[in-house]
């Protein structure tokens, strides 16, 4: 069985305290849900790439206390791996979002595309971007990742063509593109942007706006995925082929 991962304050991580008191709703997790006891093995990070390896050495009700073991730095991953995915249906965006992260997907921008079914709009906005943050944050710690995913704000299509234009490589999938996405040079270090359309496809005018961005379109299989699981597909192309995997 693997060791869990908790997340705690980047300050408690700092170098000199050998013991950590984890509280709030990671404390209780551990205490309550988990029923940790003292001897057991955990791991706390920032999200951050701080890790601390400890051991429990008490638990209270909501809170457990922790020796540290050993502790160090993680430096981020290269290259970066951005996804920015059009806007699912229903609850599958926190499904693309818990795939994304679990594969090791570093950025995950939301984007209002122009044929997306959903709209975030007004509090709606709110409550959805903070459902896929949460969902990042969980599956980042099962997934043992110690530099968890960021999850943006919601994007116009104007600024996801910014990011395109800012990026190392920038790819958007597409089921009429000659140039198949395993066969792309991949950059060493940067960003890799790959944009992933809403179920009703990317539109004439969005193409060639990331075009002239300096995005490349690539098909990325024989078969046409559905939206929440392209990004994965992609990602685990593009991780196995840049060592990241």
């Amino acid at each position: 069985m693997s060791v869990p991962v908790f997340l705690a304050d980047t300050t408690d991580l700092d170098p000199g305290a050998g013991r950590i008191v984890l509280g709030g709703p990671e404390g209780r997790h551990a205490a309550a849900v988990r029923r940790l006891r003292p001897g057991e093995r955990i791991d706390l990070t920032d999200g951050l790439g701080r890790v601390a390896e400890c051991v429990v050495s008490d638990v209270g009700k909501d809170t457990l206390t922790a020796e540290v073991l050993r502790r160090y730095d993680l430096d981020p991953p290269a290259p970066r791996l951005v996804v920015v995915q059009g806007l699912p249906k229903g609850d599958r965006g926190e499904l693309a979002v818990e795939m994304m992260t679990e594969a090791g997907v570093d950025v995950i921008v939301p984007w209002a595309a122009a044929r997306c079914v959903t709209q975030w709009k007004g509090d709606r906005a709110g409550k959805a971007l903070a459902r896929w943050r949460s969902t990042a944050r969980e599956a980042g710690k099962q997934a043992r990742r110690f530099h968890l995913p960021e999850v943006a704000e919601q994007a116009t299509t104007a600024q996801v063509a910014s990011a395109v234009s800012g990026a190392a490589l920038a790819i958007v999938l597409h089921e009429e593109a000659a140039e198949p996405l395993s066969g792309l040079t991949l950059p060493d270090k940067g960003d890799i942007v790959v944009v992933v359309g809403p179920e009703g496809g990317i539109t004439d005018d969005e193409i060639a706006r990331f075009r002239a961005a300096g995005a490349v379109p690539a098909l990325l299989g024989p078969t046409v995925l559905r939206t929440s699981t392209a990004g994965v597909a992609a990602a685990a192309v593009l991780l196995s082929r840049s060592g990241r995997w």
